[in-house]
């Protein structure tokens, strides 16, 4: 079935239908159509366009299909343009000739345009939840394996900190995408059913109707753009991009640091997978999936953008291909969040392996520069002593608290035996605003 063809003598071309219907990617929308017809066909009985039997056999008739969807009884299937030509399809077919009023004022324009909407208000706000677990997930872990850990620029060990206090870095990133994913549906929670094909109706409809009955702020301003306007699933695709960035930065991190030679976290055999040659293997697979789609949502937003960025207004049958792109990215990202969740959750965090690894970085060698300072050394000239040391320390293959207190003076007369205690690595957190970092756990 379709929704027009009384201008056309011929039917359409077989590969032609194939090319131009879109009902295997946009029946996932099919809650959202029936609803969006709901309060349509509520507008219409109020307006009076419908009187107040045919707007109830209506509404009946679009509940009953989505029951019947819903328990399994009606299958999304079938020779169908689109979720629209299916649920008006089967309304006519369920109440009769009354269910060619539905579409009355209404276009397909912004009908997919509501639809699409109301989708991604309920399944954006799904993601959110999902990253909020996330953080706690992490936040958890970091209490529970609150150990000392080097700190890392450019993959070289820098200065000392908490696992904690690391995973918590990722909290900070994954609420930034929090509020970038609300501050888009705050900027799409406006209403476009009722803009018709491009240029309203002259009937005389009720858009405050609608647009509160399907819980939107208000309707939007102008048809045009309210028909043609995806900006929303641009910027929902950016964020989502962002999101992915952080997940695969994590992934990254955990990949290193699941290696023998860091030792720092065991992933869980529920999250690993093995080698068909080498049966030693336990591969990371499940992060470096992630890693590995984070490209994938990337080229869904550069998709929808390069399919948006000539069109003129209003609508184009371009735009159709905004659903499947984003679909996917949404599919991808939501798997992703889980998936990262439960490898935190289940991950094992060695401890002794990082503070193992804090003797081998020189982690406080800036500490030392530190306690120059505080005995009156510039701290050019303070960094420059401890370089020395620093080289010192790799001939002789030992750690800068290991030197003798004679050793540590032929570089500096400033310094004392309170040295030690000054760079001992737990006392570090202890000192000025690095106190912050314990301070929060």
């Amino acid at each position: 079935m379709k929704l027009w063809g009384g201008r056309f003598e011929k039917d359409t071309n077989d590969l032609m239908k194939k090319f131009n219907n879109s009902f295997d990617v946009d029946k996932r929308l099919y809650k959202q159509d029936i609803k969006g017809s709901i309060a349509h066909a509520k507008m219409l009985q109020k307006v009076g366009i419908l009187s107040f039997d045919e707007g109830e056999k209506i509404v009946s008739g679009l509940y009953t299909i989505l029951k019947d969807i819903e328990e399994g009884s009606l299958k999304l299937e079938g020779d169908f343009e689109d979720i629209h030509a299916f649920v008006e399809f089967n309304l006519i077919e369920r109440i009769g000739e009354v269910g060619k009023k539905l579409h009355t004022s209404r276009s397909r324009n912004d009908q997919v345009a509501v639809d699409m909407k109301m989708f991604v208000k309920e399944e954006v706000g799904e993601i959110i939840k999902k990253l909020e677990k996330l953080k706690e997930v992490l936040i958890l872990k970091g209490k529970e394996n609150n150990f000392l850990m080097p700190g890392f620029t450019h993959l070289q060990p820098a200065q000392v900190i908490t696992f904690s206090y690391h995973m918590k870095a990722y909290c900070e990133m994954f609420e930034r995408d929090i509020k970038r994913l609300k501050n888009a549906l705050e900027i799409l929670d406006e209403c476009p059913l009722g803009s018709g094909a491009l240029a309203g109706t002259t009937n005389d409809i009720d858009r405050d109707f609608t647009s509160n009955e399907l819980g939107f702020k208000h309707p939007t301003k102008n048809y045009l753009d309210s028909v043609s306007d995806r900006d929303y699933l641009i910027e929902l695709l950016s964020s989502f991009s962002i999101t992915m960035m952080h997940l695969s930065r994590l992934s990254e991190e955990i990949i290193i640091w699941s290696t023998p030679q860091f030792n720092f976290v065991k992933l869980s055999d529920e999250y690993s997978t093995g080698s068909s040659l080498m049966p030693h293997k336990k591969n990371p697979d499940s992060v470096e999936l992630i890693r590995g789609k984070t490209g994938r949502v990337y080229g869904s937003l550069v998709t929808l953008l390069t399919t948006l960025k000539a069109l003129p207004l209003a609508y184009n049958k371009d735009m159709q291909e905004d659903k499947e792109c984003f679909f996917d990215a949404l599919d991808t990202v939501d798997m992703c969040i889980e998936i990262m969740t439960g490898v935190i959750q289940s991950m094992t965090v060695n401890g002794d392996a990082m503070l193992k690894s804090l003797k081998i970085g020189f982690l406080n060698a800036t500490e030392v520069a530190d306690y120059l300072v505080k005995k009156g050394v510039y701290f050019r000239d303070a960094h420059e002593i401890v370089g020395k040391i620093v080289k010192f320390c790799e001939e002789e293959n030992c750690a800068i608290e290991d030197l003798e207190i004679s050793q540590l003076k032929a570089f500096s007369s400033m310094i004392d035996e309170d040295i030690y205690d000054y760079i001992e690595y737990k006392n570090i957190l202890k000192k000025g605003n690095k106190k912050k970092i314990i301070e929060e756990e």
